[in-house]
């Protein structure tokens, strides 16, 4: 199927007019970044690595069954439409989303279950039964959680923070909403059940933080999955990454996959160095007005930017910086098994043990892996039959493990499969009685993949944890503090990880970037 063209860029003569934008990493970063440059009247050219647009959000089909790579509920869907309208489309023509109730299902080591879902009556419910003296202090944590949600996200993460003093204008905010303070330390202040406190406090490791040491302003998802729901794309997430790339043609831009960027190409100034383009592995230059890395923020400088002499983030700096956790992950498709373990739904966290222990083991003993895990289970043939053959089922089990930012890493070459062996019968065990006679097809990714596949130095799963002194102004800035014309989206930079703040990071693009000035005008 031929994607449609915005008539007014089918004229080659207008097209060529417009100034060059050059998009580096097709990942939801990357094209949410393309799109709006595409609406600021750019010519945008995204170049991947990868076959098929999406980066981690990508997707892979193996004997029938769709494996969806990485994110795989999309929360806040109204930045997406808020992205479609500023390009003149309708996200919801494009893309279906599923609400999700309950959102997810955490199962205890002692077999107890909690609901996590949309209705705060119902989440007062499953407080109550499983602590009824934490009901008040739970309904607290809500209200703590809103305020950090419209400061945090709404006023942080939605507009550029390279400026020191966007920073000390707000910092009395931070002390009074103790962002000092850990995501776990401030749930524990206000529930006693330490299942409760765990199923308030997880949520960082979605985005590669350590709960335990990450800022407590991450409290803020609660309120952002109680306010907005939990969606699920169907297609999943490589389903909305589709859209996008239809979109920036539909915009008159180019998508060149396959195709690896070996440097961004610069002129040194009287002050700075200014980027002018890219220089691909095969030696072709592309020119540029724009350019904009959707690669990880450390890779982009370290390698995209070897050649320039760097006063910020040097490799020096980002080998000292902390980098989030590795993730494991075995993506396994199981035969005539749509019937079974019905108490598994599309999302279920399955918890190990140990809770800080464990986080400990993740985040601070990077050479070995721990003998037991917790998981995030993702199932999505309950919601979307077309992930797997009829009467069938695909699954992916996620495991954080530790990344690679260690003298003696974990040998995942020696490894792989034997803590693949590990999930299974964990999850044998734990969930899913004789799940090892029903597996068909199998795969799993570890931290080697995702510094080979996505470029993530030391294989991080989430680039740089975000702490408090690792966010905002004193991450990876939106506008490079190294060269002039080098912009940055996606989890690397600020507002960080999770599929929200990257699609935000492309939203603070559109607002440092100039409108687009035809090149006759100049």
């Amino acid at each position: 199927m031929m994607t449609r063209v915005d008539p007014a860029l089918a004229d080659e003569a207008v097209r060529a007019q417009r100034p060059q934008a050059v998009v580096i990493g097709a990942g939801l970063g990357g094209l949410a970044a393309a799109m709006r440059l595409g609406a600021k009247g750019y010519r945008v050219t995204v170049i991947d690595k990868l076959d098929v647009p999406g980066g981690r959000g990508s997707a892979i089909w193996q004997d029938g069954h769709r494996f969806d790579l990485g994110p795989t509920i999309v929360t806040v869907p109204q930045i997406f439409r808020e992205l479609w309208k500023t390009c003149g489309r309708d996200f919801d023509q494009d893309v279906k989303l599923v609400p999700m109730d309950p959102f997810y299902e955490i199962v205890f080591p002692d077999g107890e279950r909690f609901k996590a879902q949309q209705d705060t009556e119902g989440m007062r419910a499953e407080v109550a039964r499983l602590s009824p003296g934490d009901l008040a202090g739970y309904d607290k944590f809500l209200e703590d959680s809103e305020k950090r949600y419209w400061f945090g996200f709404e006023q942080l993460g939605r507009k550029p923070m390279h400026k020191w003093e966007d920073l000390i204008k707000v910092l009395h905010i931070f002390g009074m909403l103790r962002a000092d303070k850990s995501v776990y330390a401030h749930a524990a202040s206000r529930v006693q059940d330490e299942r409760l406190r765990m199923a308030l406090s997880f949520h960082p490791l979605f985005i590669g933080g350590d709960p335990f040491n990450v800022t407590s302003m991450y409290i803020l998802v609660s309120y952002l999955e109680k306010e907005f729901g939990v969606h699920y794309a169907m297609g999943g997430v490589a389903a909305i990454a589709k859209a996008m790339a239809d979109v920036i043609e539909w915009q008159g831009g180019t998508l060149r996959m396959n195709t690896e960027v070996d440097e961004i190409v610069t002129e040194k100034g009287k002050r700075s160095y200014k980027a002018t383009g890219v220089r691909l592995a095969s030696g072709e230059e592309i020119k540029a007005d724009v350019v904009v890395s959707n690669a990880d923020a450390g890779f982009t400088y370290n390698t995209l930017l070897r050649n320039v002499r760097r006063w910020r983030w040097s490799d020096e700096k980002l080998a000292k910086s902390r980098w989030s956790m590795g993730l494991f992950v075995w993506y396994f498709g199981t035969k005539g098994t749509r019937g079974m373990w019905k108490d598994v739904g599309h999302h279920t966290v399955l918890n190990g043990p140990r809770y800080e222990g464990l986080v400990k083991d993740i985040f601070f003993h990077q050479e070995k892996l721990a003998d037991d895990m917790s998981l995030y289970i993702h199932r999505p043939t309950v919601t979307d039959p077309s992930a797997a053959p009829e009467g069938d089922d695909t699954f992916y089990a996620l495991s954080p493990v530790p990344n690679l930012h260690s003298d003696d890493p974990v040998d995942w070459e020696a490894n792989g499969e034997r803590y693949r062996q590990m999930v299974q019968d964990f999850m044998e065990d734990k969930l899913m009685p004789g799940l090892g006679k029903h597996v068909s097809t199998s795969m799993f990714f570890t931290p080697n993949e995702f510094r080979d596949r996505y470029l993530s130095p030391y294989g991080a799963g989430f680039s740089l944890e975000p702490r408090i002194f690792q966010s905002a102004n004193f991450r990876p800035h939106n506008i490079s503090e190294e060269v002039d014309g080098l912009y940055m989206v996606g989890a690397g930079t600020h507002p960080g990880a999770g599929l929200p703040s990257v699609i935000t990071s492309a939203e603070v693009i559109g607002k440092v970037v100039p409108d687009a000035t035809p090149v006759k005008a100049r």
